[in-house]
């Protein structure tokens, strides 16, 4: 089973490498690239007994289809010149509110999966909070989600190194460079709209 699941480990690389750097240039083709990165993913935490992101990947999809939807199908007071769902920002009052909610889901869940066999229940659940909090956010075209995006990919560097992964270090490495340049990006997109 480690055969095929380090094998696994770098085809989940590649597509999730491929995904992120599609929707770090708003392109609305990285959801197909998501549906196929989220099936690997659930393969590979389930072989390494990492459950709270385990359980994110069917709720994954669920925001990979919302998000699929709503940038392929923005309301007419949300396009662009070009007929593309804008990027926007959070107020500062929901901002608060979605930290609040996204550490209070982490410290519920991390209390959960310490009762679990999960080798990092906190670090995992932190983990899982976080992404679902981008992808969440990015599904929406917000601009903060790649702000979460930097903090899962430092967080996912810990986690990935103490569980013995091997090619998810490099790739959460690279996700985080991919981040700032979105951010970048994606503020640019902002100020254009």
């Amino acid at each position: 089973m480690d055969w095929l699941i380090s094998h696994i480990d770098v085809i989940a690389a590649v597509f999730g490498l491929t995904t992120v750097f599609l929707a770090g240039r708003a392109s609305k083709y990285n959801f197909w690239v998501g549906y196929i990165y989220t099936a690997l993913l659930a393969v590979m935490f389930w072989d390494k007994n990492l459950y709270a992101n385990l359980i994110l990947q069917p709720i994954s999809l669920c925001i990979n289809i919302l998000g699929h939807y709503r940038w392929t199908h923005p309301r007419a007071e949300e396009t662009t010149s070009q007929g593309e769902l804008k990027v926007t920002m959070l107020s500062w009052p929901i901002r608060i509110i979605t930290i609040i909610v996204a550490l209070s889901l982490a410290a519920l869940w991390g209390w959960l999966m310490s009762k679990t066999d999960n080798p990092l229940p906190y670090l995992d659940c932190v983990v899982t909070a976080l992404i679902l909090t981008a992808q969440f956010l990015s599904a929406q075209k917000k601009f903060e989600c790649w702000i979460a995006w930097l903090f899962v990919n430092i967080a996912n560097l810990t986690l990935y190194i103490s569980a013995g992964l091997v090619f998810m270090p490099i790739v959460s490495a690279l996700y985080l460079i991919n981040a700032v340049v979105s951010l970048i990006n994606w503020y640019k997109l902002y100020k254009k709209a």
